[in-house]
């Protein structure tokens, strides 16, 4: 259970369940009408805050600068609804329906609350719940000033999945085209006189005869082969880019005027 002098540092700051989850932020503390004691605290939930949901704190404790309490986020948002500004109490239905949501055992939280020595933090079948302390900042007193309230409109940011990108890998076949020199043999008659040097090799077969003389001739074609090389590395990176948009939205205020009599004899 918090303190009265933890209070101050309650509100308006984050409350976590038991698994270290956000709730909200908390708005209110309500007392104990008999104890006096801090019960129940009410959290703003919701993306923008629109939903006020009441917990019990007798189990919670000050972490750092936030609020832990015993309940999971889920339990805590579908809470029965209760109205907050209905007099800063719960009545005896309410907080019965509050007592079954969270597994709260009403008559032995009440023989707690009634046992001698015990600052219990039951009711005592008055049929009324925790006023709100005046140190929640709630402005409410007995004295004759009027407290003008108006709602704020808070604007946050959701982070949600927007698309998907992916990469694919294909094979396409392209044309290539190169030229590239290539060789061949032809055949050239070469006609030489007789002479010292040659004469012997000239005379030494018959000297009337029929003879055939064969040459291979060679020449060089084209081929193609391929080869596969890494040419580059492909990955997908996300960034954050930021735009500017507006946001609109209604919020109350309250407005205060004077109606004066007047005196109509004088």
């Amino acid at each position: 259970m918090i303190t009265h002098e933890q209070i101050p540092t309650v509100l308006d700051h984050p409350v976590y369940d038991s698994d270290g989850n956000k709730i909200g932020d908390a708005k209110h503390v309500f007392l104990d009408d008999v104890t006096g004691e801090p019960e129940w605290v009410s959290v703003k939930t919701g993306l923008f805050g629109t939903s006020e949901s009441f917990v019990p704190i007798h189990e919670a404790a000050v972490v750092e600068d936030h609020l832990e309490v015993p309940y999971a986020k889920d339990a805590v948002k579908d809470a029965p609804n209760v109205d907050v500004d209905a007099g800063g109490h719960l009545s005896e239905d309410e907080e019965h329906r509050l007592y079954e949501h969270y597994g709260i055992d009403w008559d032995a939280s009440w023989q707690q609350a009634n046992q001698p020595g015990e600052g219990g933090w039951a009711r005592t079948g008055t049929g009324t719940t925790g006023q709100e302390t005046p140190a929640a900042g709630t402005g409410r007193s007995d004295d004759d000033a009027m407290t003008r309230s108006e709602e704020r409109m808070r604007v946050g940011t959701e982070r949600r999945e927007a698309g998907r990108a992916r990469l694919r890998k294909y094979v396409v076949t392209e044309e290539r085209q190169q030229t590239i020199p290539v060789r061949h043999e032809e055949v050239r008659v070469e006609r030489e006189p007789i002479t010292g040097a040659n004469r012997d090799a000239a005379t030494s077969g018959p000297e009337i005869s029929e003879a055939e003389h064969e040459v291979t001739l060679h020449e060089e074609r084209p081929v193609t082969e391929t080869e596969t090389v890494p040419v580059e590395r492909v990955r997908l990176v996300t960034e954050e880019v930021t735009e500017e948009e507006t946001v609109r939205g209604e919020v109350r205020k309250e407005q205060i005027d004077t109606d004066a009599e007047k005196d109509t004899d004088r």
